[in-house]
């Protein structure tokens, strides 16, 4: 999609402070933080969000989790983090480009929603 944010952000036409890139995914820190480290994490190819995901995305989602680990580890999260996956505009997604958050620091974060 060529009007993407996230899209242009993988084909380099707008800069980031990047985490990690290979071939396939991205990984890049928000540029408005919710906690001391907060970064995301994207398919390079677009992809709408989780509810369009589909047995074709598989190797890419694999590649995807299984690097979360390394990075959050890299950025310090030695002691545990969150990810969180906004969907559709109930789940208050901004970006309509799959992307994972991965947040944490060195205290304890919050809930994750409050009750009602």
């Amino acid at each position: 999609m060529s009007d993407c944010i996230f899209c242009k952000i993988a084909r380099g036409e707008i800069p980031c402070k990047k985490v990690y890139e290979d071939d396939d995914i991205l990984a890049f820190h928000d540029i408005n933080p919710i906690a001391p480290v907060h970064f995301m994490v994207i398919p390079k190819q677009h992809v709408d969000s989780l509810a369009t995901v589909d047995a074709s995305h598989a190797p890419v989602l694999g590649k995807l989790f299984s690097k979360l680990g390394d990075l959050a580890r890299s950025q310090g999260l030695t002691d545990g983090f969150r990810t969180i996956v906004n969907t559709g505009r109930v789940g208050q997604q901004e970006v309509y480009h799959l992307h994972i958050h991965v947040v944490g620091g060195p205290d304890r974060l919050g809930p994750m929603l409050t009750r009602k």
